[in-house]
């Protein structure tokens, strides 16, 4: 995969970084990701998956979160290293 392409959060393995692009998310769960840090720009390390990538726990700043996977996916990233 090239690195500079967009793609889902989902695709981020552990231990990896990415940038995000965009958060798809709507309403009351867009507002939660955005205060969390989830914004275009933020830097993201993928610290765990679950087994079959049902949840991720992610790293933004200072701040740990777990996501489901259909959460994830509303997250476009890109620079995934």
């Amino acid at each position: 995969m090239n690195k500079n392409s967009m793609t889902l959060l989902t695709a981020c393995s552990k231990g990896g970084v990415c940038t995000v692009l965009k958060n798809n998310a709507t309403g009351p769960l867009k507002q939660r990701l955005i205060a969390f840090g989830l914004l275009k720009g933020a830097q993201v390390r993928m610290l765990e998956c679950a087994p079959g990538k049902s949840t991720f726990e992610i790293k933004v700043g200072n701040v740990s979160l777990a996501l489901r996977k259909e959460e994830a996916q509303l997250i476009e990233v890109s620079d995934v290293r």
